[in-house]
């Protein structure tokens, strides 16, 4: 009774902090604009100036929204790596899944030049970015369960899915090297990571992707709690381990997939979050785990945001900078912790 309480106090707070960093990100930036202005715009209002309006409403909603997406995706994806392999090293990043869709993506922006002008337009579009990107998480993903199936030692499948991230991002560098100016331009700020520049309609096939990936999660819940114990101990409980591991596999694939398509390789946040929320709340049961991760995952890339906008300063700095920043601690602790349990 003692936790359940506490849980819910936790989980008030985390609401409270996400509300409060959301109206963070939105009010901070080169141009200061007061929350109450945000507030009243937001809620069908008008703000003080027409200018503070075009920037809420055209700019920084929907790159709070895109935080909030990402940081969803990117934790929940993380946290059912880390219970499918049963370690807590892992994560799209670390696996190799985020350099898999990168490679589906640098096929596409690179590649698109070879390809007659109507099949360009296709694969150049939203639609054809999500579906490459999507393939290249899925491919990495499959090979890295197919050669985990022969180890035992979970380090090793961290190696593995490193080769595999080395692998894409040498044939990434190869593409690179017979692309066009412009086309290794766009690349390279691509592989930055943004939060910004998105359209609605962008915004809308993120959300559906996202959505779709949460609901496939929240379908994984029991099946997770079970795999904690181990892959036999869930068969006996009446686990259909194949059908569980293909839904979770397809969730992680299409969270990972897409939000590279969109924001770029992010890391450490699916790596990092999911062990802040199994902290926070001292517990390893995935119907708390799979909310307070959601929660942490929007609130940490939503601080990330406001990070990178160097409130009242022109510059922004590329996300992917700040969460390496912030997540790479994180990741080093958990070594360290690691080891000293050995």
């Amino acid at each position: 009774m003692a936790n359940k309480k506490r849980n819910t106090i936790l989980f008030v707070i985390l609401a409270l902090g996400l509300l409060l960093m959301f109206f963070a990100s939105i009010s901070l930036g080169s141009v200061m604009i007061p929350v109450k202005d945000v507030f009243t715009s937001l809620t069908g209002g008008h703000a003080t100036k027409s200018t503070w309006e075009y920037i809420i409403i055209n700019y920084r909603l929907p790159k709070a929204i895109t935080a909030v997406l990402v940081g969803t995706g990117l934790s929940i994806s993380g946290l059912l790596m880390q219970t499918l392999f049963r370690n807590p090293l892992a994560g799209p990043y670390v696996l190799g899944l985020s350099s898999g869709a990168s490679l589906g993506v640098a096929f596409v922006i690179l590649g698109a030049g070879f390809l007659p002008s109507f099949l360009s337009a296709i694969a150049l579009s939203s639609y054809g970015i999500v579906l490459a990107s999507t393939a290249g998480s899925t491919l990495v993903l499959l090979l890295v369960l197919l050669v985990s199936q022969r180890l035992r030692d979970t380090m090793a499948i961290l190696i593995v899915g490193l080769m595999f991230g080395s692998f894409t991002t040498a044939i990434v560098s190869v593409l690179t090297y017979f692309s066009t100016a412009e086309q290794l331009q766009k690349f390279t700020f691509w592989s930055m990571g943004s939060l910004g520049n998105l359209s609605w309609t962008t915004i809308g096939i993120l959300a559906t992707c996202v959505g779709i990936g949460l609901l496939l999660s929240a379908k994984s819940i029991k099946p997770l709690n079970a795999l904690l114990l181990g892959e036999n101990y869930a068969k006996s409980m009446g686990l259909n381990f194949k059908q569980a591991r293909l839904i979770i596999i397809f969730a992680t694939s299409i969270l990972s997939g897409a939000i590279t398509a969109f924001a770029g390789p992010i890391a450490f946040i699916g790596l990092a979050v999911p062990h802040i929320a199994k902290l926070t709340f001292q517990t390893s049961n995935h119907t708390v785990l799979f909310w307070s991760t959601l929660f942490f995952g929007s609130i940490i890339m939503l601080f990330c945001d406001i990070v990178s906008q160097m409130p009242g300063f022109e510059v922004t700095l590329p996300i992917n900078a700040i969460t390496s920043i912030i997540g790479a601690p994180v990741v080093i602790w958990l070594l360290v912790r690691k080891s000293n349990f050995k």
